[in-house]
């Protein structure tokens, strides 16, 4: 018996390639092309490096004091900070309900494609769980999820593939398993998707989650939330303070709040890349591609001829990097972060050079 009988064993979670140099054009891992919002900036420039000598808010009380308004000025609802959970990025968000909420020996359940994380955090922590296949179209059949299970996510829009589910799916969704605690993981939804937050104060299993990383332009921040029943967020509250009841600093909450205020910004930054978005899909339609309709900052991309590793690497050696797996039911599929309207021309100048 060695020591090294007793280390984990585990595939972890692989992120997009992180380029080298500052000439590549990073298509891989969704992030926004558009900086902050300016009062980011200016918030983090103003900050005062003494206060550091001090613990922030354990529960970044005024970050979900700025949340629970914003959404009740969208969603017409009553939330407060007690139904707003804050953690470092929508991942750590995730993986403290995996925590609190999936303890029973039975499976919980989300789709076949999906985010990779998730069975990343489930065999870390030992949770049992089941993948239904999406369809040919990469669709998701909401009847797959109402058998008996230890839990439900389903992320809206989905990744990779980029398509979403309305508001009747999250409905039916949440009425067929009252007895699980059912998660809309809501990392795209500012691009094109319903959001479910309303739903929040009607089921009181429904837990969303949502990040800044995407459409706020802060993945080097890291900042997430959950919205849920008052219930819920106790119990993921519990579990924070029972690893890390620190979450977020205090440059992380001033900059949260500051990205919450501006809601102008935050608009117009996402209806440039909705547009930028439409524009490349029809282009890069007419020249062989296969791509859903998507609800997010990417492309879920297939050419009627060309390999997707013969893309990818073709795209590699002119300095544009974009997601690929070889992975069953993908292999052959492409993610294409939307990037600015100069970036995204070069992309398509060297898919012309290949087709």
């Amino acid at each position: 018996m060695s020591w090294r009988d007793n280390l984990i064993n585990i595939e972890p979670y692989t992120a997009g390639e992180q380029p080298k140099s500052d000439d590549i054009i990073k298509l891989n891992a969704n992030e926004n092309p558009y900086p902050p919002a300016p009062a980011v900036r200016e918030c983090i420039e103003r900050f005062k490096a003494d206060g550091l000598r001090l613990y922030p808010s354990m529960d970044a009380a005024p970050l979900r004091k700025a949340v629970a308004k914003r959404l009740n000025s969208l969603n017409g609802t009553a939330l407060t900070s007690g139904n707003i959970f804050i953690g470092n990025g929508s991942d750590d968000v995730l993986a403290t309900a995996f925590r609190a909420f999936f303890n029973s020996d039975k499976a919980i359940l989300f789709p076949d494609v999906t985010y990779s994380f998730y069975p990343v955090w489930c065999e870390l922590l030992k949770i049992p769980y089941k993948t239904p296949a999406v369809d040919d179209d990469f669709r998701i059949d909401v009847r797959d999820y109402f058998g008996e299970n230890g839990g439900v996510v389903i992320p809206n829009p989905n990744a990779p593939t980029s398509i979403g589910v309305g508001l009747d799916f999250v409905k039916e969704l949440v009425e067929h398993n009252p007895d699980s605690i059912v998660i809309i993981d809501e990392a795209y939804i500012d691009f094109g998707g319903e959001s479910a937050v309303a739903l929040t104060e009607k089921y009181e299993n429904l837990l969303v989650t949502q990040t800044f990383s995407k459409s706020r332009s802060m993945a080097g921040m890291r900042i997430g939330m959950a919205i849920g029943s008052p219930e819920l967020i106790r119990y993921m509250g519990a579990v924070k303070d029972s690893y890390n009841s620190y979450p977020l600093d205090k440059v992380q909450i001033e900059a949260g709040v500051a990205s919450i205020d501006d809601e102008e910004y935050f608009k117009s930054t996402n209806a440039k890349v909705i547009a930028t978005r439409e524009r490349v899909t029809k282009e890069l339609r007419a020249l062989g591609f296969d791509i859903p309709d998507s609800g997010t900052n990417f492309l879920f991309a297939e050419h009627n001829s060309l390999s997707a590793k013969e893309i990818f690497l073709h795209l590699r050696e002119k300095g544009i990097y974009i997601r690929y797996w070889d992975k069953p039911r993908i292999s052959n599929r492409l993610r294409i972060t939307i990037g600015t309207d100069e970036q995204m021309d070069r992309l398509l100048e060297a898919v012309k050079e290949l087709v």
